[in-house]
């Protein structure tokens, strides 16, 4: 009852007390609590580097007291003088190829030292060198000058005249061969172009004899023309036609000769028409 007429108070005059208590109370939570969070963040990590230090010294004693400790240097040694047994093996490989090839150089070179000197070119520009006996006679000066114009003589003749008799051989074999060529292909024969053609010959009515049609048909010689088989194919209405095949040389006969040579038996044959035509 006794605080009923603070009901009615409009104004608070406490505010600052609740304010600072509220204040105190945020600071206590927000500040101590991260301090002490990143705290235990860094004394977490420092641990964890702690332990990983520890293992790993533990890993190397026990690597180091194992019993595979004492064998580990002299493999390692045993391993270095296999690896140096190789080298040296491979250096001597290595030596005896270039001492090769240091001899393969030296007869090339010898080679071709002694093909420089017996070649025609080297022995033009050598110096000629005089072997003088002791018991030899001087030559006049004028002979020597004749021997010396002699020498000149034989330096000035063409050496490379030979090629041109070469060539001469080699237009001449061709020439040759050429003619033969001509020759053979004068001799085989020329290959002809034929044609297979099938006519369809047509008569007037059902009343036209086709045996006398195709004995008019077949009558018709001409060069490049062979005639082949027959036969009488229904039309309709009682009618048939005449089909016959025929080979041709096209150089000798066209078709327009053909079908003009069959409608001059106007009594039996009404039209010709091209069935098939077909090159060979």
């Amino acid at each position: 009852m006794a605080t009923n007429f603070l009901v009615h108070e409009k104004i608070w005059f406490d505010k600052f007390k609740y304010d600072d208590a509220e204040r105190k109370f945020y600071e206590q939570m927000n500040g101590p609590v991260a301090g002490t969070s990143h705290q235990e963040n860094g004394a977490s990590v420092i641990l964890r580097d702690i332990a990983r230090a520890r293992e790993n010294i533990q890993k190397s004693l026990a690597g180091s007291s194992g019993p595979g400790a004492s064998s580990g240097p002299s493999g390692d040694h045993s391993e270095l003088a296999v690896r140096i047994a190789s080298l040296e093996v491979e250096n001597q490989s290595l030596r005896g190829v270039v001492q090769d090839l240091q001899q393969a150089i030296c007869r090339l070179e010898a080679r071709l030292s002694a093909l420089e000197k017996s070649s025609p070119t080297h022995r033009a520009i050598a110096p000629q060198t005089q072997h003088v006996s002791p018991m030899r006679q001087v030559e006049p000066p004028g002979r020597k000058a004749a021997t010396a114009a002699e020498d000149d003589e034989d330096d000035a003749i063409d050496l490379f005249g030979s090629d041109e008799e070469e060539d001469q051989e080699a237009a001449r074999l061709r020439e040759e061969r050429l003619r033969q060529y001509a020759e053979r292909k004068a001799k085989k024969p020329a290959l002809v172009a034929k044609s297979s053609i099938l006519l369809d010959v047509k008569p007037w009515d059902d009343e036209t004899d086709m045996a006398q049609l195709e004995a008019c048909v077949r009558s018709i010689r001409l060069d490049g023309l062979i005639w082949g088989g027959s036969k009488l194919v229904p039309v309709g209405y009682g009618i048939r036609k005449l089909q016959i095949q025929c080979v041709v040389e096209d150089d000798r006969v066209g078709t327009d000769l053909l079908e003009e040579e069959i409608t001059k038996f106007e009594e039996h044959v009404q039209s010709v028409d091209i069935a098939a035509f077909n090159k060979i």
